[in-house]
């Protein structure tokens, strides 16, 4: 019978994973079993499986370099595929695709070791957010003052690290809702809004941002269009996208585009899950 290893984390975490388990009650319904099974489990080989499909491994930022091995080991295909997942964990793909002609917030990559490490770009802006280049869920992402000491110390502890930094200016219209346009088959399928807390700025349910069903404007679906488009694999390959968008609807900015573990919101749209269903058995040629 044809099976679909969905790859986790670890822990408690886990346990927070409701997606995974749409995902796999609607692929019952293709006739296709599936299970999951954390990505740094021992025993990960040994299940046989069609296609890897990657969800909830929140736990990779932390242990990058052994994630992407243990990818590299497996013999199944992978969703989305490895070329892309090394691509889109580094968050420096943002400057490519400014490159590309995509509308992104500015961004600056800093390098350990590098002379100017300690002195942040100027974005004619009152706030700045200084994080890792490597980074989910809001971990290390830090909003100061431009140019203050606390945000030189910030960028100094990521870079003494032996990571890359991310410099970005604060846009303050996130407190209106960052936008995730989700990408299911290679087509738009729905988008939420994601609003922060009172006097914060991170989104995540964690930190108490709520969410909200979102239509896109135009514009908005035209820069995730434009965002997916300049991937290196193109939006075809990609079983699911999700692209994040600030700023006024019809002049939005690229966030991030979300390649690797995203948080889908298939919750919010019914349907949605059986799509990816759709999605994985079409690529698997039934």
């Amino acid at each position: 019978m044809t099976t679909v290893l969905l790859l986790t984390c670890d822990g408690a975490a886990r346990e927070a994973d409701v997606e995974s388990k749409l995902v796999m009650e609607a692929l019952t319904t293709y006739g296709v079993a599936s299970t999951m099974a954390p990505w740094s489990s021992p025993s990960l080989h040994d299940i046989d499986a069609d296609l890897v499909l990657i969800r909830s491994t929140w736990d990779y930022t932390q242990r990058l370099d052994e994630f992407l091995a243990v990818l590299a080991q497996l013999t199944a295909p992978i969703a989305n595929p490895l070329s892309i997942v090394k691509w889109n964990a580094h968050k420096g793909y943002l400057t490519e695709l400014a490159a590309a002609g995509v509308p992104i917030v500015p961004t600056a990559v800093i390098t350990p070791g590098r002379s100017e490490t300690l002195t942040l770009p100027s974005f004619e802006s009152a706030d700045v957010i200084v994080k890792p280049a490597v980074s989910a869920g809001a971990v290390g992402v830090g909003k100061f003052a431009a140019g203050s000491a606390q945000a030189r110390t910030h960028l100094s502890s990521i870079l003494d690290g032996g990571n890359d930094a991310l410099v970005q200016p604060f846009i303050s219209d996130v407190v209106d809702g960052e936008r995730s346009i989700i990408h299911l088959g290679g087509r738009y399928s729905h988008a939420v809004r994601k609003i922060p807390a009172t006097n914060d700025f991170r989104v995540q349910e964690f930190h108490g941002g709520t969410n909200h069903v979102h239509e896109p404007s135009t514009a908005e679906l035209a820069v995730a269009d434009a965002a997916l488009a300049a991937a290196p694999c193109g939006p075809g390959e990609l079983l699911y996208a999700r692209v994040d968008v600030v700023g006024p609807v019809d002049q939005p900015l690229l966030m991030e585009v979300e390649l690797i573990e995203p948080e889908l919101f298939l919750p919010f749209a019914p349907g949605s899950a059986d799509a990816l269903a759709c999605a994985v058995v079409a690529s698997l040629g039934l």
